[in-house]
């Protein structure tokens, strides 16, 4: 058997310039986070991905909602956190999309969780949010492109235990890892819990997921990889 190689993605350079411009980034966080409803002092845990049932949305509210029990029923003093869904599609007026947004108003969670159409445009979004969800289900990622993306926006990152996303995300270092499935909804809620409380543990699991894109996954990386 030939031997086998792995060359993961890499990320522009273009979407680098705006995840390194401080500026830019401030601009695009007051401007998302305004048009959500959604103050600069709240904390934001997005799942960004095309919604179905495989990019466990439906498992990331049903943690999201654990979460916010946990907090009520141990006191703990957190900014108001919410929950946003990019990549909705309601023209499609899928069953799986329906379910979600009834979950939502069962809970009564309207004003903690918001529904964002799908976009191509991502960097506005992964600047005006404090973590990465990263959720899928089964065999989990091939390669999550939003994860490195995330990441270079020292964003840390909630991803499960599945597929390349555990290739990605250094668990305990860039992000917490959980398992896939229904067992993984309390494990996330944890984490979700965890990241709200500590705004230390954060910020460095951000700044080594930086550190970590800018060893491993840029542009010329993929490229030098693919030549070898």
């Amino acid at each position: 058997m030939p031997e086998t190689y792995v060359v993961h993605l890499g990320n522009s350079k273009e979407l680098m310039e705006v995840a390194e411009n401080r500026v830019a980034k401030r601009v695009l966080r007051e401007h998302v986070r305004e048009s959500l409803g959604v103050k600069n002092e709240d904390l934001v845990f997005a799942l960004i991905n095309s919604v179905s049932r495989g990019k466990g949305q439906d498992l990331f509210l049903r943690s999201f909602h654990e979460s916010l029990k946990l907090i009520q029923e141990r006191k703990l003093k957190v900014p108001p956190i919410h929950a946003v869904i990019v990549g909705s599609d309601m023209n499609a007026q899928t069953k799986f999309e329906t379910e979600l947004r009834n979950f939502v108003s069962q809970n009564n969670m309207q004003g903690r969780v918001r529904f964002v159409n799908k976009t191509l445009t991502v960097a506005p979004y992964l600047a005006s949010i404090d973590v990465l969800v990263q959720n899928s289900q089964a065999r989990g990622e091939c390669f999550g492109r939003i994860t490195i993306e995330a990441m270079a926006f020292q964003l840390p990152v909630l991803g499960t235990a599945a597929g390349g996303t555990m290739e990605i995300v250094v668990n305990g270092t860039t992000g917490l890892l959980h398992p896939a499935g229904k067992e993984g909804v309390m494990p996330l809620s944890n984490n979700i819990v965890k990241l709200a409380t500590n705004v230390e543990k954060r910020l460095t699991m951000g700044k080594r997921g930086y550190e970590r894109v800018k060893e491993r996954f840029l542009e010329h990386h993929m490229s030098e990889r693919i030549a070898k």
